[in-house]
């Protein structure tokens, strides 16, 4: 089987961000599948061009053509827009001159490459899957990012277009389920590949009890940022409008005369500039910012760390969602606090994972954090249980054989 994904923020390991498809093409391609990905040339999380020339081949299998996108990730909605639009036309050029493809993957967002997907799959005679990863445009509308009533028309209209005229729509979350019915009333089943984790014995090269060694000295992160002896709680991600992470900026505040414990945040994006010269209006020397790490690198800064936090704006949508982060931090032994409500609260309370606390309330954020310096013991009980519950049902492995049947009974 030859699977053509269109995926204009594909994330190698070597990249920043989550590498959902890097991993599921990896392992259709141990199963003897070619895939073909059509990725755009900006990075994720900087929007910075790749240096990466038009094609490369990860490994025997695995082609990424590389299609222009104009502007960047962290230039305006109006230019993030624009890019969108120039990678759904350069992505159907390319996939024109791509032969003997089965299948065909759109992922969403961005919903436009969506468009490209399904009219690849008419030209070519094949069939297509929709993959939602995040209910675009209504994020974008309830955010604020969104608020031109004419595009907020045509996209509505696409999002409608591509549920009723896909051959199979795969979700990454049980809280989008109802939103799509609620669009297409006839909606075949809708299909739950949530975001997994890879066990940490693969991914840290053993348990957690060596990394652990390294929180009171001899660690990089520590040694660098005179952290050695802190509780460190950490966010790793996008420094966007919907991460609202100046609930993180008004929980260190809050907690600016603990000198026990420091907040991180690793990662890059639009609002990391405001958010840089917020702390340093404030003095917060309690928090510290640090630049994106390829993917490959965040499980050992996870490591480092005594909790992980996972914060969203405070709108009704996202309490559909399923953040990767969430998992990233439960697969590596680590108890979170977490400021989303929705079905990813279901999931940490379920597996008793970490403290949750009310969307949009930085206090909250840092009496919880306090709470589990505090309380060390307990915390680290937290985290033991998060990593059983999510091996037990978001291993990725199991998660790619899913995918796999999907796309072999569309082929």
């Amino acid at each position: 089987m030859h699977v053509l994904l269109i995926h204009q923020v594909f994330v190698r390991p070597e990249d920043p961000g989550g590498t959902r498809h890097y991993d599921f093409a990896r392992y259709l391609v141990d199963k003897g599948h070619r895939v073909t990905v059509l990725a755009g040339t900006r990075s994720y999380l900087t929007g910075e061009r790749l240096a990466a020339g038009r094609r490369e081949t990860p490994f025997p299998g695995l082609e990424i053509v590389r299609c222009g996108v104009v502007g960047g990730q962290r230039a305006s909605f109006v230019w993030r827009t624009i890019g969108y639009f120039s990678f759904m036309l350069s992505s159907f050029w390319a996939g024109l001159s791509t032969p003997q493809v089965d299948v065909l993957w759109g992922t969403s967002p961005p919903i436009f490459q969506g468009w490209t997907a399904w009219l690849l799959a008419q030209l070519k005679g094949k069939r297509w899957l929709l993959e939602v990863r995040d209910l675009w445009p209504e994020f974008a509308i309830q955010v604020g990012a969104l608020r031109n009533r004419a595009l907020i028309g045509l996209s509505e209209w696409l999002e409608g277009f591509l549920y009723r005229h896909s051959d199979e729509i795969v979700v990454n979350s049980p809280g989008f389920v109802e939103h799509i019915q609620n669009i297409d009333p006839s909606a075949k089943e809708i299909l739950i590949v949530p975001n997994g984790v890879e066990l940490v014995g693969d991914r840290l090269g053993g348990s957690r009890e060596s990394p652990d060694a390294s929180k009171g000295t001899g660690s990089l992160l520590r040694e660098t940022h005179g952290l050695n002896g802190k509780f460190i709680a950490l966010y790793a991600g996008a420094h966007g409008m919907a991460n609202d992470l100046s609930q993180l900026v008004d929980a260190a505040a809050s907690l600016q005369q603990d000198p026990r414990i420091a907040i991180v945040l690793v990662g890059d994006g639009p609002e990391k500039i405001a958010l840089q010269e917020r702390a340093r209006a404030e003095r917060l020397d309690n928090l510290l910012f640090l630049p994106p790490v390829e993917k490959a690198s965040v499980s050992a800064l996870i490591a480092e760390a005594d909790c992980g936090l996972a914060v969203l704006k405070a709108i009704p949508m996202f309490a559909t969602t399923y953040p990767n982060k969430v998992f990233d931090y439960m697969a590596s032994e680590l108890p979170i606090v977490l400021a989303i409500d929705g079905v990813i609260r279901q999931v940490v309370e379920a597996a008793e994972a970490g403290i949750a606390v009310a969307p949009g309330d930085g206090a909250a954020i840092g009496e919880a954090i306090r709470r589990l310096a505090d309380d060390p013991e307990a915390a680290k009980d937290m985290g033991r249980k998060g990593q059983a519950y999510v091996e037990a049902h978001f291993e990725r492995r199991l998660m790619a054989e899913k995918m796999e049947e999907v796309l072999l009974a569309l082929s």
